[in-house]
Order: C-alpha cells, then structure tokens, then sequence
C-alpha cells in the first residue's frame, strides 16, 4: 500500500500534519484529511499545490489573508 503524509507548506518550511493518509477532500477552502484510526483533521483556507507519489507527500498551501472565495 502506498503511504502518503500532508504537508502544510508555509514561509519556507514544511509542516507534516498528518501520516498514512488514506483520503482527502477538497471543501469549499479547506482539505479534509483523513487516515487509519484517526479522526478526520482539517486545514482551514488551503489548497493542494502538489502531489508527489514517489515521495509520498501531498503538500498544501495556505491561501493568502486577503483571499476571498
């Protein structure tokens, strides 16, 4: 099975939220995250910026504070 961690990316640095992912959402500007035995997190005003399956990273960026929907 593949095992992919969130990335939240943000002033230059990478911060893992959560491992073994095992499904994502998109709502409106949020991501929900969810994985094995763990309730679902998540990342308020934040978009997916990339996948990497070979690294098994997703990684999420932050919408500026100025964004509207």
């Amino acid at each position: 099975m593949c095992q992919m961690s969130v990335v939240v990316q943000h002033g230059g640095e990478n911060d893992t939220i959560i491992d073994n992912v095992t499904r994502l959402q998109v709502i409106g500007n949020s991501v929900e995250i969810g994985a094995l035995f763990e309730e679902p997190q998540t990342v308020a005003s934040a978009f997916i910026d990339s996948i990497d399956f070979q690294s098994g990273k997703v990684i999420l960026k932050k919408f500026p504070a100025n964004h509207s929907s």
